[in-house]
């Protein structure tokens, strides 16, 4: 079985959530930077955390890495990679996508296309062909320079693993999955615990937790490009990675989460796209304000998304929401809410100061993910004798 160095990219701020999952999964973790975590893994492995990882955006096969500060080092130093061992004489290659950061290259195009020709050139010599058909399996590569260092991937994911395959619905501003599951992942929340989101939109926190709970491998239902790369990944493993996942699965167990939109057409969405995800029974979403947030439970938990105000109409709004989710929040018995934002006065008008503040890159946009933790339930006592 052939071993690889694997890279995980993941959203900024959550490198710590990443790396515990793959350690979890049983895969030793070698390297944790900004924005992704290498670790060292098998053929087995690609299949694996593709499949079962709940955070990471894509599973990338390191091909290689050197330094480059000019076009000249950047060509040679990707020649100088063996493409061979991953691209048959076929298959479809080209740079994805290129990010650099304080480095002396930095325009995307240029280093796209000049990776480009070095890799042609290297397969030119390899297969003893002037012209390459590209009409079979997809290769797509992608790049990171970080002060004039050049790390380059193999994606075998394609679409990103935040696209579980139940999200055929949105909402106006919906939350990725991936970053959801590690938001609730920072969380104490457990499967048998209150979880109840007020905003949920298209219903992805609730969603999230729900297969959590039920124990559902997030890639189980959807695709991944190296599925068709039989030569670099044996297709058993995949076969025998949905087979371990399947028999992982347990609906049968016992939850609280709801979730909440003063919108009905996103409380339809919501239903819908739970279904799809296999989870619907396992959620109750219903019509209902944020002024109407109430539970006779005690030690519950509120994970959730409320709007940011993007648009300017909205944002004159934002003071009267937030001081309604504080009052809320406060008005429940020992609750604990984690609340992922990019208003900065958020704390300031729910009255109320958070326990921890972590930003967070949701994309481009800089948010806030607060941390209200409430009392911990007692522990109860074993009555069997």
């Amino acid at each position: 079985m052939r071993r690889f160095e694997l890279i995980a990219p993941c959203h900024f701020g959550l490198e710590a959530v990443l790396k515990r999952e793959i350690t979890d999964l049983g895969y030793d973790v070698t390297k944790v930077e900004d924005g992704r975590v290498t670790f060292a893994g098998d053929e087995e492995a690609v299949c694996r955390i593709n499949i079962f990882s709940r955070t990471a955006e894509r599973i990338l096969i390191k091909i290689g890495s050197f330094h480059a500060e000019t076009f000249e080092e950047l060509f040679q130093g990707t020649k100088a990679l063996p493409w061979e061992d991953f691209i048959p004489v076929n298959g479809k290659f080209w740079v994805a996508k290129a990010a650099s950061v304080k480095s002396k290259l930095f325009s995307p195009s240029d280093i796209q296309s000049i990776m480009k020709k070095a890799m042609v050139e290297r397969l030119k010599e390899t297969y003893k062909v002037n012209w390459f058909t590209e009409d079979g399996e997809n290769f797509p590569i992608r790049v990171f320079l970080m002060k004039d260092e050049v790390v380059v991937g193999l994606d075998t994911t394609g679409e990103s693993l935040h696209k579980r395959g139940y999200r055929k619905l949105t909402a106006k501003a919906p939350i990725a999955e991936n970053l959801a599951a590690s938001l609730i992942m920072l969380t104490p929340w457990k499967g048998e615990r209150i979880l109840v989101d007020p905003f949920c939109g298209s219903g992805t926190f609730p969603i999230e937790a729900a297969m959590m709970a039920a124990n559902i491998a997030p890639g189980m239902n959807r695709h991944f490009t190296a599925e068709q790369w039989h030569h670099v990944v044996d297709k058993g493993y995949w076969k025998d990675t949905v087979e371990e996942a399947q028999e992982l699965i347990d609906l049968s167990v016992q939850t609280d989460i709801q979730g909440y939109d003063i919108d009905e057409k996103m409380v339809a969405t919501s239903r819908e796209n739970a279904r799809l995800a296999g989870v619907e029974k396992l959620i109750h979403f219903q019509k209902r304000g944020i002024d109407q947030l109430s539970h006779g439970k005690k030690y519950g938990f509120i994970i959730t998304n409320p709007p940011y105000g993007e648009r300017l109409e909205e944002k004159k709004n934002l003071p009267i929401l937030y001081k309604s989710i504080g009052e809320r929040f406060q008005a429940l018995d020992d609750w604990s809410l984690y609340m992922i934002t990019a208003y900065e006065q958020a704390e300031d008008v729910m009255g109320i100061k958070a326990a921890k503040n972590r930003k967070i890159y949701n994309g481009m946009m800089k948010t806030y993910f607060y941390q209200f933790p409430g009392k911990k339930p007692p522990k109860q006592r074993n009555t069997e004798q």
